[in-house]
């Protein structure tokens, strides 16, 4: 997730460099290389919170008490 946030800055930024900076012909590359950067970071993004979620249901499906864990093992 963190990696996520960063490309998503990272591609904001390259935006913005594109935008200001660079108002001449090269505003074209700037602009295909900060699209690319953006959509890593939210794939990074999408793909954090995919396994959060997963993890929480995964979670919510055992015992959560250490009691009901030690019942299981001498089943």
């Amino acid at each position: 997730m963190p990696l996520g946030f960063l490309m998503v800055a990272a591609g904001m930024a390259t935006i913005l460099y594109s935008v200001d900076v660079r108002p001449d012909k090269d505003w074209v590359m700037w602009g295909a290389i900060a699209i690319a950067i953006f959509i890593v970071g939210l794939i990074f993004l999408g793909s954090a919170f995919i396994h959060k979620v997963k993890s929480d249901l995964i979670k919510k499906g055992k015992p959560r008490s250490s009691a009901s864990r030690h019942e299981e093992a001498e089943e």
